[in-house]
C-alpha cells in the first residue's frame, strides 16, 4: 500500500465520519490572517527575536507558520484556552476575541493536519498488572493476586498503561515467566499440591468496631479474603493477633468469634469474660498462649478453587450483654463498646496452611474453562481405536499429523489424548494471542505437552503447555507490525485483529471476546456502524467497569484515597470507614454517568450521588440509614458533580489543611486540560503558622507566598479555582469558618478573563459556559489511555473532531468512545523512519529478543521442575 493511497484512505474515513461537521463549523471561523495582529498586540512584547522567551519569536512568523510549526501553535491554543497567556496581570483580550483567536488557530491547524495526517506510533506494549489480571480472568476464569506475582508498573501522563514506560527488561520477563508457572498450576490444579501457607493481614488503620462490608449480617470487624485452594483436601486456619504478651485488649467482655467459608459458618469459639480475665491474671503468658491456641489450627476440608473466607465477631446487642454499650455512631452500623471504656478485640491476621492429605481436584471454574474436552481412557475399546477422539469424532490420519503428534503415538494411550490436547491448546492460544493461530504457534506448546506427558499424565501435559502460552511474547505484548512492503515513514492501517485488541484493552483492559475476534475475521471493524454497536455492547458488559476503576480513577488521581490519613488531632471525626465511603461514592457516581452512557457533562453537574449513613452524616444529608449505599438526590448545589465529592476534596488537601493550590492545579490538569508549569527552582515554601504566632487563614498565608513575582504568574490562574472550593475542609466537610484562625471562609476569586467566582456553584457554572473545554480534556485523557502513549500536537485535530461529533449526541460517553475507536490515531500507525529508528522497529527487535528469552527461560525452568 503506497503512502499516498493510505493517506487518501484516512482522508476518506475522516470525510465520511466528520468532514461535513468540520466544514460547517469552520466556514464561519475567522481566518488566521485576520487574527494574526493579535500576536503583535498581546505576545510579541515577550516572544520576539531579541528576547526569545520560551525560544519563540512571533515577530519572525506569519500565518503560514501555523502549518509548518504546529507544535508551537497547539501550545498557543492550550495557553489561550487556559487563560495562561497573556499572563495574569497583563492586558487580556475580551472573551469574544479570545474565542475567535482560538478558533482561527484551530481551523488552520486542522486544515494542515488533514493535508498531512500523522497517526503517530506506539512502542512495544507490555500488559500491565491490571491488564494481566483481567486477561487471566477472562482466559482461565481465575482471579490471581497480581500484586504478589508482578512488580508495580511505572506511570506516565497519569496512567500506568503507557507503553514507553512499561519495562521489558530480562528481569521483568523472568517475573512474568514465574507468574506463568504459578497461574498454570492454579488453573489446572495440582493433584500432588505441596503444602504451602499464606498470611493475610488486616489493614492497620481499619476500624473493627463495626460491620465490615461483605461479612455476614450481625457481625462486626474481622477480615474477609478470597483465597484460591490448589486442591481438594484439609486446610488449617489460624486467626491471629487476638492476644499479645500478658495482656488481652478487651478481654473483660465475652466475644464470639466465627470462621465462615462462602457465607457458611464452619467454626465458632468464645474469648473473654471473667474466667479468661482471671486466667490471665494468674498464669499470664501461659494463659495468653492458651487463649490464642483456641483459634489456631482450625482444620476444615476444602474443595479446590476460590473461596471467600471470613473471620469475624458476632455483634453483641443490648439484650445479650450488660456491658457498657452505645448506639450507632458515625463510622458503622452496629452497636459497639463506648470508646474510652474499653476497646473490642481485633483480628489482625489470618493464616491459611495446606493442603493436608490431598483427596483430588474438584471441577473449579478454571478447570471447566480449560478442559473443553476430555480424552477417553486408553483402556477403552475406543482408546485402542486411533480413529476416534473423546467426543467420538474422527481424528487426523497418522500421515497428516505434525511430527510431534506422531511421536506421541508411541506412548500408551496418547493417541486418544492428542486431538483433545490439540483442541484445548488451539482454543486457549487463539484467545491468548488474540488472533488465529498457526502450526508454528502451536509447535512449542505441543512440544511442552509432549515432554510433560511423557513423564506424567494428560493434565500434566496441558499444564506445561499452558505455561508456555502464558510466557509467550504473543500473550504478554501488544504491538502492530507494519506491512512487509511499507515504505519508511509511511502510514499504514492497523490490521483487524490489532483493532479488536485495541478496542478490548481500551474498553475492558482485557482480551477481545469471541464476538470481536469474529468481526475481525470477517473484516468488519472498519465499519463505523459496527464500531458504534460494539462500543455500546461493550459498555453494557460488566468488564467495562475497568473504565471507572482503571481509567477514571487514574484520570482524577483518586486511586489512593483509602491510604490517605488526615491529621487525627485536627480531624478526629475522620476514620477509615469514611475514607472507604469516599472511595465507594466516587466509584458508584462515576459508573452512574459513564457506564450508564449519560452526557459526560453530568460529571460536573449531576444532582445525585451515592451515600450510606456514615457519608450522609458527614455531608449533612438527612434520612439515610444503614451501611448500604443508595442513590440520593442532593438538595445542596454545592455538592453537585465531582467538586462536591469528599474523595476529590480529600485527595487535593494536605493532612492538616486545605490546599487551594493543589485543588486549583488539579482542576487545570484534570478538568480544563491546561496544567500549570512546574514551580521554579528554589521557590520559597508555603508559610505555615509558627508556634506562638497568631493563626492566619490559608488565604492570608497564600497571599504572602504570591507576593513573589515569580510565583504570581501561575498562582493567578490556579488560586481562584482552588479558593472556590475553600468552604470544603481537608476531609470534605462544609464549613463557614477557618478552624485554626477562627475567621470566616472567603471563597471569592476572579479568573484571568474577569469571571468572578464565589464558591463551587460559580466554579461549576463558569466551566460549563464552554463545555467543549472539559469534554476535550476528558477526550485527551481517554486517548492517552486508549493508545497507550502521550497525546501529541499532531493528535489534537483528531481530538477536536471527536468532541465536535460527540456534541451532536449531547456528549454521551459512548459517542466519545466510538469517536476515539474510529479516529486516525487509533486505526492507523506510522512505519519507522528511513534511519530504521521508530517504535515499530524497536518493537520488532524487542519481540524477537523477548521471544527467544521467554521461551528459553520458560523451557529451562519447566525442564528443571
Amino acid at each position: 500500500m503506497s503512502r499516498a493511497a493510505t493517506i487518501s484512505g484516512i482522508a476518506a474515513v475522516s470525510a465520511a465520519g466528520a468532514g461535513i461537521a468540520w466544514l460547517a463549523v469552520h466556514d464561519a471561523t475567522p481566518s488566521a490572517e485576520d487574527q494574526w495582529p493579535l500576536f503583535d498586540r498581546y505576545c510579541v512584547e515577550c516572544h520576539n527575536a531579541a528576547e526569545l522567551t520560551a525560544d519563540i519569536a512571533f515577530d519572525r512568523m506569519s500565518p503560514d507558520s501555523i502549518a509548518h510549526e504546529p507544535e508551537i501553535f497547539e501550545t498557543v491554543v492550550r495557553k489561550l484556552r487556559g487563560a495562561q497567556m497573556p499572563p495574569p496581570g497583563e492586558p487580556q483580550p475580551d472573551n469574544a476575541t479570545r474565542r475567535a483567536w482560538i478558533s482561527s488557530l484551530e481551523h488552520a491547524l486542522d486544515a494542515a493536519a488533514a493535508a498531512s495526517p500523522n497517526p503517530g506510533q506506539v512502542a512495544l506494549h507490555r500488559l500491565n498488572r491490571t491488564e494481566y489480571k483481567n486477561a487471566i480472568a477472562d482466559l482461565l476464569a481465575l482471579d490471581v493476586d497480581v500484586k504478589a506475582l508482578l512488580p508495580k508498573d511505572d506511570e506516565s501522563d497519569g496512567f500506568d498503561n503507557v507503553a514507553n514506560v512499561l519495562k521489558v527488561s530480562p528481569s521483568f520477563l523472568e517475573q512474568y515467566i514465574a507468574a506463568a508457572r504459578v497461574v498454570s498450576e492454579l488453573a489446572v490444579g495440582l493433584p500432588n499440591a505441596k503444602r504451602d501457607s499464606r498470611v493475610y493481614y488486616a489493614p492497620a488503620n481499619v476500624n473493627q468496631n463495626y460491620h465490615v462490608a461483605g461479612m455476614p449480617l450481625g457481625t462486626r470487624g474481622g477480615m474477609l479474603v478470597e483465597h484460591f485452594f490448589p486442591a481438594d483436601g484439609e486446610y488449617s486456619f489460624d486467626i491471629g493477633g487476638l492476644a499479645r504478651a500478658r495482656y488481652v485488649e478487651g478481654l473483660e467482655y465475652r466475644h464470639r468469634l466465627i470462621l465462615a467459608i462462602d457465607g457458611k459458618k464452619v467454626f465458632e469459639g468464645e474469648i473473654g469474660g471473667p474466667d479468661d480475665v482471671e486466667a490471665v491474671d494468674l498464669r499470664q503468658a501461659a494463659a495468653v498462649a492458651e487463649i490464642n491456641g483456641r483459634f489456631e489450627n482450625i482444620r476444615v476440608p476444602m474443595t479446590a478453587g476460590p473461596h471467600k473466607i471470613a473471620a469475624t465477631f458476632v455483634a453483641r446487642t443490648m439484650s445479650e450483654s450488660d456491658d457498657v454499650l452505645q448506639p450507632f455512631i458515625p463510622g458503622g452500623g452496629e452497636v459497639g463498646i463506648i470508646e474510652g471504656e474499653a476497646s473490642p478485640l481485633k483480628i489482625e491476621r489470618l493464616e491459611i496452611d495446606g493442603p493436608f492429605d490431598v483427596s483430588g481436584l474438584s471441577d473449579t471454574p478454571s478447570r471447566k474453562r480449560i478442559f473443553s474436552c476430555r480424552p477417553i481412557s486408553p483402556d477403552d475399546d475406543a482408546g485402542r481405536d486411533a480413529g476416534m477422539d473423546a467426543r467420538g469424532r474422527a481424528t487426523q490420519a497418522r500421515a497428516g499429523m505434525p511430527e510431534v503428534e506422531q511421536r506421541m503415538e508411541q506412548l500408551p494411550g496418547a493417541v486418544a489424548e492428542l486431538p483433545c490436547a490439540r483442541e484445548i491448546l488451539t482454543r486457549l492460544t487463539r484467545q491468548a494471542f488474540r488472533r488465529p493461530v498457526t502450526e508454528a504457534d502451536l509447535a512449542t506448546p505441543m512440544k511442552f505437552y509432549e515432554q510433560a506427558r511423557a513423564t506424567g499424565d494428560f493434565e500434566d501435559g496441558v499444564r506445561s503447555a499452558l505455561m508456555i502460552v502464558l510466557a509467550s511474547p504473543e500473550f504478554l505484548y501488544r504491538f502492530t507490525a507494519p506491512p512487509a512492503n511499507a515504505a519508511p515513514g509511511s502510514v499504514y492501517a492497523v490490521d483487524q485483529y490489532g483493532l479488536a485488541s485495541r478496542l478490548s484493552f481500551f474498553m475492558w483492559s482485557s482480551l477481545p471476546d469471541d464476538e470481536l475476534l469474529a468481526l475481525a475475521e470477517r473484516g468488519e471493524l472498519d465499519d463505523a456502524r459496527v464500531i458504534e454497536r460494539q462500543v455500546k455492547r461493550m459498555l453494557a458488559d460488566p468488564r467495562a467497569a475497568a473504565l471507572v476503576t482503571n481509567f477514571a480513577q487514574q484520570w482524577l488521581d483518586v486511586r489512593g484515597i483509602r491510604e490517605i490519613v488526615p491529621d487525627p488531632v485536627l480531624f478526629p471525626e475522620y476514620n477509615p470507614d469514611l475514607g472507604e465511603a469516599f472511595a465507594e461514592e466516587l466509584t458508584l457516581f462515576l459508573g452512574s454517568v459513564m457506564l450508564e452512557d449519560k452526557s459526560v457533562l453530568e460529571l460536573l453537574s449531576a444532582k445525585h450521588t451515592y451515600l450510606n449513613e456514615r457519608l450522609a452524616l458527614h455531608y449533612g444529608v438527612p434520612g439515610v440509614r444503614g451501611d448500604t449505599f443508595r442513590r440520593v438526590e442532593l438538595a445542596d448545589e454545592n455538592r453537585w458533580g465531582l467538586f462536591g465529592k469528599g474523595g476529590i476534596l480529600l485527595a487535593t488537601s494536605y493532612p492538616n489543611r486545605t490546599a487551594p493550590v493543589l485543588r486549583g492545579a488539579w482542576i487545570l490538569e484534570a478538568i480544563t486540560g491546561t496544567p500549570p508549569a512546574a514551580p521554579p527552582p528554589n521557590v520559597e515554601a508555603f508559610p505555615e503558622t509558627q508556634e506562638g504566632e497568631q493563626p492566619k487563614t490559608v488565604r492570608e498565608r497564600l497571599e504572602m507566598h504570591r507576593s513573589n513575582p515569580t510565583c504570581n504568574g501561575c498562582h493567578g490562574v490556579m488560586d481562584p479555582l482552588g479558593f472556590a472550593l475553600e468552604n470544603f475542609d481537608a476531609i470534605g466537610a462544609w464549613r463557614v469558618k477557618d478552624r485554626e484562625a477562627g475567621e470566616a471562609i472567603d471563597s471569592s476569586g476572579q479568573l484571568a478573563d474577569g469571571t468572578v467566582l464565589n464558591g463551587p456553584v460559580d466554579l461549576r457554572n463558569a466551566l460549563l459556559e464552554d463545555p467543549t473545554q472539559f469534554v476535550q480534556t476528558l477526550t485527551e485523557k481517554l486517548m492517552i489511555y486508549a493508545l497507550g502513549r502521550s497525546v501529541e500536537h499532531y493528535d489534537m485535530p483528531a481530538v477536536r473532531r471527536i468532541v465536535r461529533d460527540a456534541a451532536r449526541d449531547d456528549y454521551r460517553f459512548s459517542a466519545i468512545l466510538a469517536g476515539i475507536a474510529q479516529s486516525e490515531p487509533f486505526r492507523f500507525s506510522r512505519a519507522p523512519g528511513a534511519d530504521g529508528a521508530g517504535a515499530e522497529a524497536i518493537t520488532a527487535q524487542l519481540v524477537g529478543d523477548a521471544g527467544t528469552d521467554a521461551r528459553g527461560m520458560a523451557m529451562q525452568g519447566a525442564i528443571a521442575d
